[in-house]
């Protein structure tokens, strides 16, 4: 799915590398395009982020829900989770945080649509597979024309070099 993950198995099987070839995602355009944005009454005047995902430990939850602990008292922020946080895992944030278990796919693209800001990511700092994979979020978010976050990695840069990035592992 990347130049990096096909390198990383090339090396990891002994395998020519000329004999490997990228296929990048994409989205499905049919439920994820670009749409107005209409926020609902109670973000009309707050600056909202959202992030949407299976909590995977790859994907850094913990990363996000640290930079959100950090931003908890900034006015007129909000921030959306969308997937299953898992019982070991504190959220944080109550007062801009809206916590959303799973929706539909043509839900999640509703909500895209309000957010001013995505969270890609992968954030995770210490797992070699976020520096070598693009979250299939990240195509989702680009299909609907959103602005976005992305960690800092070999697999971002071939297809976002001039991406907005974050060093992975880092809540600040």
């Amino acid at each position: 799915d990347t130049n990096a993950h096909g390198k990383y198995f090339c090396e990891e099987f002994d395998f020519p590398q000329e004999r490997i070839e990228t296929l990048y995602l994409e989205a499905d355009e049919s439920i994820y395009y670009p749409r107005e944005q209409v926020k609902p009454p109670e973000y009309s005047d707050d600056f909202v982020v959202l992030y949407f995902g299976s909590i995977l430990p790859l994907q850094g939850m913990d990363v996000i829900l640290g930079a959100i602990d950090r931003l908890k008292e900034e006015k007129n922020l909000r921030f959306v989770i969308v997937g299953p946080i898992p019982d070991g895992m504190k959220k944080t944030g109550e007062g801009i945080t809206e916590y959303i278990s799973w929706l539909s796919q043509e839900e999640l693209a509703e909500r895209i649509s309000q957010a001013d800001l995505c969270l890609a990511g992968h954030f995770d700092g210490e797992r070699g597979k976020a520096n070598r994979t693009i979250a299939g979020k990240t195509y989702i978010y680009r299909a609907m024309g959103k602005r976005i976050i992305l960690g800092d990695s070999d697999a971002n840069r071939e297809l976002f070099p001039d991406g907005i990035y974050v060093p992975r592992g880092n809540s600040e």
